[in-house]
């Protein structure tokens, strides 16, 4: 039968763009073989070209450069025609040695391949290289079996592929024969730059290839040699990364190049089932990207809110100017469960309070409020937003919909000075809880969020026929104060906490009464009193609260302090600041700092006459040891100060 054979000039008209294939998976790997088998009859006629390849792929649904691996397989060894593409037993594949010099050079291949290069085994053989014709498809077609180039035209055809010429050239194999011969010149354009890099022999290039090279070459900075496998037969580079990229997962090698985090960031995560209003709440701290005023000064605000994961809603918020504690949980979590007046109509007793790892939020304060509520508190593991997935929606949506709108907002930009200050005014913290707060109410009454089916979080806690289990305000007043657990007396001064007195006008005639002090963490302008049984007396507020002026002027008494501190301990740090002189060879690192004798004698007799073992007189009289009946540690009774010599004027 005449074969039909394609012009380059038409090649591009003649071949179908976007061609799919008409065929299920099972006829396609039927079909390689014949395809193949006519492919080699087309070489061996020498009629081969770019479009029979092209025409192939497209209709076994392969690339170009799968059919050129074939045919190469194919002539290589002819029992593969049979069964063109089929895993072979001497595969390279990727071992759980290579993953840990891959996690060691943090991801990059050709790091390791040029590692498993210099710590090859010493009878280790290149890569067979195939014994036909190659064409490319740029339609040059090179003989493997011609001689082979010299040394000289080495360097030549690798100038010009580094000039660019070799671009998009398919993948061979790179071999040296003892004289320093190269046989095929292509590389791989997946692997420019390195690629070229490690094929290049070098005298100062550690490699098996290179006839310089002896086995146990270590790389600058590579991994122990007990730790790099010793390979009897080292792949070449292009077969190494698709080893890696057919073996390793695009998470694996994310992983090994950023971290963690950055392979958590390609995870598949699902979906909890859909519970009811109550069921389970969960409850985070955001801090807002800019500074709002609050006494005088800027701050970054912090907003500590509950979110129902069922219908989406946000149950309570407390917003903090500055850092947030565990009153700022109390606050929110008060906010949340009451349903009277502002607060309502969302809230009542949760079932489960999802929360990370805070201090502030496993706090004994917070954990005795959940414990006294019935509510069961899940602390997830550290590091682990995505198990709470309902309130880092909320912080994102808030970053993206409130945050960024606001004046003196300041976005993350890592080439700019962290300390860069905005032109925009900063707002004040009362008119930044006043848009927090209407934020919270748009969220609730007018967004849609995904999954409520066109609902608002506030249809769909309505519609929620689950009954709600509410918390008398007295008692949640009570739950949501911290204890210190001590029994005082009301004495004529009022009630004493923390080194402070406390007075209120309804003690009066009550001196002597026991009391007990239930307080807010950080609130120390005012205090609950209740009685031993816990019963509320009332609230007594600070007797010598200090001015707003004497307010003032403490805070600038204290700046001004933190400011000459930090001036000294700058001064201190240039003094133990040392330079080196640079260098260019490996030799002992050479101190550039300059210091007289004299100063060094000022200085060292300043550090002496600030200890006082050196101002000791020679001939003090040591301190006699303890009688044996003292109870004194062991270390004194075994310590002993030495005697001081005796001094010439005192022999006799």
């Amino acid at each position: 039968m005449n074969a039909f054979t394609f012009d380059d000039t038409d090649a591009a008209a003649l071949v179908p763009a976007q061609a799919e294939p008409a065929l299920d998976a099972v006829s396609l790997k039927v079909l390689r073989a014949p395809a193949v088998r006519r492919l080699l009859a087309l070489r061996a006629e020498g009629a081969l070209t770019r479009a029979h390849v092209r025409t192939t792929a497209q209709c076994l649904a392969v690339s170009d450069r799968t059919v050129w691996r074939w045919l190469a397989e194919a002539a290589d060894t002819p029992a593969t025609v049979e069964a063109p593409g089929e895993r072979r037993a001497d595969r390279f594949e990727i071992t759980p040695q290579i993953r840990v010099l891959l996690a060691y050079w943090r991801g990059n291949a050709s790091a390791v391949h040029r590692e498993l290069l210099a710590h090859a085994h010493p009878t280790a053989t290149p890569a067979p290289t195939a014994a036909h014709g190659t064409t490319t498809p740029d339609g040059a077609t090179f003989d493997n079996a011609a001689p082979t180039t010299t040394a000289s035209a080495v360097s030549h055809d690798a100038t010009t592929l580094l000039d660019g010429t070799g671009t998009g050239s398919t993948a061979s194999t790179l071999a040296f024969t003892p004289d320093t011969a190269l046989t095929t010149a292509t590389f791989d354009a997946a692997a420019t730059g390195d690629a070229v890099d490690a094929a290049l022999p070098s005298p100062s290039t550690p490699c098996t290839l290179n006839p310089a090279c002896t086995a146990g070459t270590v790389i600058p900075g590579g991994a122990p040699a007990a730790a790099v496998p010793a390979l009897t037969r080292v792949p070449s580079l292009a077969t190494f990364l698709r080893a890696v990229r057919r073996d390793l997962t695009p998470g694996e090698l994310a992983g090994y190049r950023k971290g963690p985090e950055a392979a958590r960031a390609l995870d598949v995560f699902g979906k909890r089932p859909r519970t009811w209003r109550n069921h389970t709440w969960e409850g985070d701290h955001v801090q807002a990207p800019l500074r709002v005023t609050a006494g005088g000064r800027l701050v970054r605000p912090h907003v500590t809110w509950f979110i129902d994961c069922a219908t989406k809603v946000i149950t309570g918020v407390a917003v903090t100017p500055g850092v947030p504690s565990r009153a700022s949980i109390l606050v929110a979590l008060r906010s949340a469960i009451l349903r009277t007046g502002a607060y309502g109509p969302v809230g009542g007793r949760p079932e489960t309070v999802r929360i990370d790892r805070g201090k502030d939020f496993l706090s004994a304060t917070v954990t005795a409020a959940f414990d006294a509520f019935g509510t069961a508190v899940d602390d997830l593991p550290a590091y682990s937003p995505h198990l709470k997935g309902s309130i880092e929606n909320l912080n994102r949506s808030a970053a993206r919909m409130l945050f960024a709108a606001l004046p003196a907002h300041r976005a993350k930009q890592p080439r700019r000075r962290p300390d860069r200050l905005t032109t925009a005014p900063a707002m004040s913290f009362e008119d930044f809880t006043a848009e927090v707060l209407a934020f919270v109410t748009w969220w609730n009454t007018q967004h849609h969020p995904d999954g409520l089916q066109g609902r608002t979080p506030l249809e769909a806690w309505n519609e929620d026929p689950t009954p709600l289990t509410d918390i008398p305000q007295a008692d949640l007043w009570s739950f949501t104060l911290e204890d210190d657990a001590r029994t005082r007396r009301i004495t004529s001064h009022g009630v004493r906490f923390k080194s402070r007195d406390y007075l209120a006008d309804w003690m009066t005639g009550q001196a002597g009464r026991e009391v007990r002090v239930r307080f807010m963490p950080h609130h120390t302008h005012e205090i609950e009193v209740c009685d031993p049984a816990g019963r509320r007396l009332g609230t007594a507020h600070l007797a010598d609260h200090a001015t707003p002026e004497q307010l003032t002027a403490l805070r600038q008494a204290r700046a001004r302090r933190a400011g000459r501190l930090r001036t000294e301990a700058k001064a201190a740090e240039q003094l133990r600041h040392q330079r080196f002189a640079p260098t260019t060879t490996s030799a002992t690192a050479r101190l550039l700092d300059a210091v007289t004798a004299p100063e060094a004698t000022r200085e060292l007799s300043r550090h002496h006459e600030s200890s006082l073992s050196a101002l000791a007189l020679p001939d003090l009289i040591p301190p006699t040891p303890a009688p044996p009946d003292w109870p004194t540690p062991a270390t004194v009774r075994t310590a002993r100060r030495p005697s001081p010599p005796p001094h010439p004027e005192d022999a006799p």
